[in-house]
């Protein structure tokens, strides 16, 4: 964390406020020219083998492309990495969301390339990932519950559910899809149709890839940043000590009416105030503090 506070003090005034909002922009420009405009958005497409021919907007134009088909549930989506976005922005800091967000499409972009150079270089038909930032919203999401576990969202607009719970879930599918797409590219070899299989394997490499530098990406950021260290056995067991002395006591009434026996106990709303015409520490609630026979000690 320390490189990170470095980083910040030298290039904290390059970072962009409200970075999601642009984002989400972005994915606007993409979604209308998808539409409108299909030949141009095919030349903001991550393709390694034309970035090599010398397209080398792709590296940074993809970021534009559409991490899924719009319908009106990813509309809600989008609304919600919005949220996302603007909370992580003001826990973090700008700067650090900045780069938390800059280093996942930095990640992706190389593991991109990379990936591609191996598969040549192996004699393979060059795999290439079709980058997105569907799997870097979604690490974003983990972070902001990791950070926020037990506020609460509308599941569907509708079901109160705690962000803890939907992280796990989401983290149980990636797990199934991981697998089940190097199960799936491990069926084919290249021996016959080749194309076939290979435009198949691709899709299913390119996922695991994705899903990997994404969650690369969140662990590096996060449990290498000083509030990984909230998870830390150590932490954990003086947190739970302080709980166990600050229940300390827990029940024990610091105010009685004489009268009724009520304490602060049985009501938020009791009032409790000694009687200064009684002799003697004697306190009332408000039903009984003008209604009580005063009490006289005889010498």
């Amino acid at each position: 964390m320390g490189f990170i506070n470095k980083l910040e003090r030298k290039f904290g005034k390059f970072a962009i406020s409200n970075l999601i909002y642009y984002v989400l922009g972005a994915y606007a420009i993409g979604y209308l020219l998808s539409e409108v405009a299909p030949e141009i958005y095919i030349k903001l497409i991550m393709s390694p083998k034309l970035i090599c021919e010398g397209e080398v907007w792709r590296l940074f134009t993809w970021i534009f492309t559409i991490p899924q088909k719009l319908d009106i549930f990813v509309i809600f989506m989008f609304f919600f990495y919005g949220w996302i976005g603007i909370a992580l922005e003001k826990y973090w800091g700008t700067f650090k969301y900045n780069l938390y967000m800059i280093s996942g499409w930095f990640f992706m972009t190389v593991g991109a390339m990379l990936i591609y150079f191996v598969t040549t270089a192996a004699g393979g038909w060059g795999i290439g990932i079709v980058a997105s930032t569907y799997y870097i919203n979604l690490t974003s999401f983990l972070a902001c519950a990791t950070l926020f576990p037990d506020v609460q969202v509308l599941l569907f607009m509708v079901i109160p559910v705690k962000m803890k719970w939907i992280a796990i879930v989401d983290l149980v599918l990636l797990g199934y899809e991981f697998v089940n797409n190097l199960l799936l590219a491990a069926r084919y070899n290249d021996m016959e149709l080749l194309f076939l299989y290979a435009t198949t394997k691709e899709m299913c490499i390119t996922t695991c890839a994705s899903i990997v530098i994404a969650l690369l990406n969140f662990s590096l950021f996060y449990f290498g940043s000083r509030h990984g260290k909230r998870f830390t056995p150590k932490h954990i067991k003086r947190k739970t000590q302080y709980k166990k002395r600050m229940n300390v006591g827990k029940g024990i009434s610091k105010h009685k009416c004489a009268i009724c026996g009520r304490s602060e106990n049985d009501g938020e709303g009791l009032v409790f105030r000694f009687c200064s015409r009684c002799e003697g520490n004697y306190e009332y609630c408000q039903d009984h503090l003008f209604t009580h026979e005063h009490v006289k000690v005889d010498n």
